[in-house]
């Protein structure tokens, strides 16, 4: 079967072209949220970078708080009221973003990250509950394609607002892209439970279902966005250093675009890679990356390690997707999105950190070092777990 017909059979499941279609349009506000709020408060607010660095940390802390709560209403009561919730949440918060201080703007930062509009994992979950297990992992690797690019697209329309709008105007468009994805979002009503059931039932206890392969997955999240947030921020800061920032995106897109071919393959891989061997190949690929130059050896250094980018996320989500059982998919998706969350929020003092006292070099080979630590305990505990599971 090719590639081509594999993922056409996906999309032609009933539901889940509008599943992609609005996940993505949702995605977008969210993605472009840390560089508005950014750009608000260093250039807007005239706060510098420090200053919006605590807004945005504290955005990525509420969110990585607050998801597996709202995965766990959404099992409890179903997707609308949290997306009421949620809704009424970013109104509040982007009407009243552009007058408020920096010190007011943390607080209230953190509390619209923990309600923020859970996109991403509302999408998982739906997957997970409805595609079935023989089509899990090119849905999956679907999912993690159209999240590279949002993470693309998102950022760039957030840049562009703030640089060609009035503050207001532009923290005021992101919310009203809050307002509409929510709005799209309850009209779709994607299911989030595959067993029939109506949500409210028992959920079932989480030592039934968070062992060794879902905290394996889990860890695997968190080790793969880590080392992916030092790439990015280790390449800017070497070619920063060599006065070529400027081909930075041209770099990025050619690592975004390799991880976009990696993630297709995996999709119909016949005899896919497991997730330890998916984290060591993407900390093997990013060595070289490590060691830098000029910009334009950087920009094909990045392609063996853009390959696998999306394949370790894809199999991480996918692994979580199928391990958690219906009662209780949204407290695991959202331990999911919280595990992304927490992969970021380590690798941006780490890697700033060792860039400053050491080097570039030195902030990404400690990412790397961390990633096959991580990739050596996935593989451990998934061996663990089969001599148990074995009689």
């Amino acid at each position: 079967m090719g590639a081509a017909t594999t993922y056409r059979e996906v999309l032609a499941q009933p539901g889940l072209r509008g599943l992609y279609a609005i996940g993505f349009a949702a995605r977008l506000p969210l993605t472009a949220t840390g560089v508005v709020l950014t750009l608000h408060v260093a250039v807007g607010l005239d706060r510098g970078f420090a200053a919006a660095g605590l807004v945005g940390g504290a955005v990525t802390l509420g969110t990585a708080v607050g998801a597996p709560g709202l995965g766990r209403l959404i099992d409890r009561f179903g997707l609308r009221p949290v997306l009421l919730l949620c809704g009424l949440s970013e109104v509040v918060f982007w009407s009243l973003a552009p007058f408020l201080d920096v010190v007011v703007l943390t607080v209230t930062a953190f509390v619209a990250g923990a309600l923020a509009l859970p996109a991403f994992s509302v999408v998982r979950q739906s997957l997970g509950a409805v595609v079935s297990e023989d089509r899990r992992r090119p849905a999956f690797a679907l999912d993690a394609m159209s999240a590279e690019v949002s993470f693309i697209v998102g950022p760039a329309l957030g840049t562009g607002a703030v640089l060609a709008l009035p503050p207001t105007t532009a923290l005021w468009l992101v919310g009203a892209g809050f307002v509409l994805a929510t709005a799209a979002l309850w009209g779709l009503d994607p299911p989030t439970r595959g067993d029939g059931q109506p949500p409210g039932e028992e959920a079932p206890s989480m030592r039934h279902w968070l062992g060794a392969p879902m905290v394996v997955a889990l860890l695997g999240a968190v080790a793969a966005v880590l080392l992916l947030s030092a790439t990015e921020l280790a390449v800017v800061a070497a070619l920063t250093a060599r006065g070529e920032t400027g081909w930075f995106a041209l770099a990025n897109t050619v690592w975004c675009l390799t991880s976009l071919v990696g993630g297709f393959l995996y999709g119909v891989a016949a005899r896919p890679p497991a997730l330890p061997t998916l984290l060591a190949a993407l900390a093997v690929g990013t060595v070289p990356v490590a060691f830098g130059g000029p910009w334009w050896l950087v920009t094909v250094l990045v392609v063996p390690a853009g390959a696998f980018c999306a394949p370790a996320l894809s199999s991480a989500a996918e692994a979580v997707g199928r391990l958690a059982p219906d009662g209780a998919r949204g407290v695991a998706t959202g331990l999911h999105g919280s595990a992304i969350m927490l992969g970021a929020a380590l690798a941006q003092p780490l890697t700033g950190l060792l860039i400053d006292r050491v080097s570039p070099t030195a902030a990404l080979l400690a990412a790397v070092g961390i990633c096959l630590l991580a990739a050596a305990g996935a593989a451990v505990g998934l061996r663990s777990e089969r001599q148990t599971a074995s009689p």
